[in-house]
């Protein structure tokens, strides 16, 4: 329930705020990599959930940035990200697409996805920058399920609506900043993506270098999501840079 409050009030936010409009035409790219742990339940939808034991991996995502200066007309934001686990289970005992599997089993998890956001810039100055807005999570990922000649899988290809946040807080004249920033679903108020931490910004004559470090958590926890149950937390450490034009 909090969750569903926190997607709504992006979206209130959006819709009764006033906004201001970047003064010029800008643009920004980045990229974060991200060293994660996976932990969690994953099956067919209506059927059994094992817990899996999951490999660190490394995961990483690419984003732009369109800020303009029309006014009403929201920014956009669109980042790829991927989220992948291979884990094991030494003792299966369990049964998946109408399959009973024992023994050793064998699982992927790809819960990579593509945001699309569409925001407005409540407030944006050198000490505060909020935007709220609201954004389409698409997935385009799978669960596979394998075990010696067996391999069967469940395409995971649906999307979320969720509400948008994001607050940067600066600390004038060192070039430090701390942000955070959430996307909460609105149909599925169980699926959230969130980070935090803290960046640097080193100014340049046409390009604004952004180097950043911080912690971010994808909860996917959803009972019947293009065929699929699963309870699964995809957290670790980021690193990343970001241009600002």
């Amino acid at each position: 329930m909090k969750k569903l409050s926190l997607a709504a009030l992006a979206v209130a936010a959006m819709v009764a705020l006033p906004s201001q409009a970047a003064t010029v035409l800008g643009f920004k790219v980045g990229v974060d990599a991200m060293h994660a742990d996976a932990s969690g339940t994953t099956g067919q939808q209506g059927g059994d959930t094992p817990k899996f034991s999951y490999d660190n991996k490394a995961q990483y995502s690419v984003w732009f940035n369109v800020e303009h200066p029309v006014p009403f007309l929201p920014n956009l934001k669109v980042r790829e990200n991927r989220f992948e686990a291979n884990g094991v289970l030494t003792d299966a005992n369990f049964s998946f697409r109408g399959v009973n599997l024992t023994d050793v089993v064998h699982n992927n998890i790809d819960l990579s996805n593509t945001d699309f956001v569409l925001y407005y810039e409540l407030f944006d100055n050198d000490i505060l920058s909020l935007d709220a807005g609201a954004a389409y999570k698409k997935f385009n990922g799978s669960l596979e399920v394998s075990r010696s000649s067996y391999r069967d899988s469940i395409d995971i290809d649906d999307g979320v609506l969720m509400g948008y946040l994001s607050a940067e807080v600066g600390l004038i004249g060192t070039g430090l900043y701390g942000f955070a920033d959430v996307l909460a679903g609105v149909d599925h108020s169980d699926i959230v993506d969130y980070q935090a931490g803290l960046g640097w910004q080193f100014d340049g004559v046409a390009i604004d270098t952004r180097v950043r470090v911080g912690y971010r958590k994808l909860q996917f926890q959803d009972n019947s999501f293009s065929g699929v149950k699963a309870n699964v937390d995809i957290d670790g450490v980021f690193a990343g840079v970001e241009l600002v034009f």
